[in-house]
């Protein structure tokens, strides 16, 4: 995510092979299978589910090879995860999967004007919190009622004393970028409240994640 005073997030070398243009997210082959399980009970069971900070893509074909009566549209700011969104799907013979968006979930406008679920992976620390304003703000806008916006990575909670790995990597996040870092559930829900959403179903997930899952009311 990108704005004029932030430093974006970019793929590092591990997520790259050299000549291969799809990217590889060292998290997703250990996060994938417990997100598709959130995902079996909280999706519609038809559709368009609109990720957002897709990165490489490989969430979205798992997701989408996983649930073919489901169609999954991708999107990133990162002109290189387009490329790598691309090339997954092509490389994999997944149907289901549109093409890639050029989507800021800070901007104004989005490209796109309904969906019928919203999915967000790790993206709401690792951007400044305009970005998260930014995307319940839409997903209030092109939701149904009843359409969940589900989010999954680490937070802060009141009452929980936040794990050490966690404490760790909010501090690296912060140390980066300023404007990065561990979000609050409580101010997330809050701000989904305001955009009309109902209290967040949470699920703990492995390795101090949670999924996140806010439905429009």
């Amino acid at each position: 995510m990108t704005n004029a005073t932030s430093k974006p997030w970019t793929p590092g070398p591990e997520w790259k092979q050299v000549g291969d243009p799809r990217l590889f997210a060292p998290a997703t082959q250990r996060n994938r299978d417990a997100i598709l399980d959130v995902l079996r009970g909280a999706l519609p069971r038809q559709g368009l589910i609109l990720e957002i900070a897709s990165g490489s893509g490989e969430h979205a074909i798992h997701f989408a090879q996983a649930m073919p009566h489901l169609v999954f549209q991708p999107s990133d700011p990162s002109p290189e995860a387009l490329t790598s969104i691309k090339a997954w799907t092509e490389s994999s013979g997944t149907i289901n999967v549109q093409p890639p968006l050029l989507l800021d979930a800070m901007a104004g406008t989005w490209p796109l004007q309904t969906a019928d679920a919203i999915l967000c992976i790790n993206m709401i620390h690792i951007a400044p919190w305009a970005a998260t304003q930014g995307l319940i703000r839409h997903a209030g806008r092109l939701l149904p009622p009843g359409g969940p916006l589900i989010l999954y990575g680490p937070f802060r909670r009141a009452g929980h004393s936040l794990e050490p790995s966690n404490a760790a990597f909010d501090a690296s996040l912060r140390q980066r970028n300023p404007e990065w870092g561990l979000r609050d559930l409580g101010e997330v829900a809050a701000l989904a409240a305001a955009a009309g959403f109902g209290a967040p179903e949470v699920i703990e997930m492995p390795a101090n994640n949670l999924s996140v899952i806010l439905r429009r009311l």
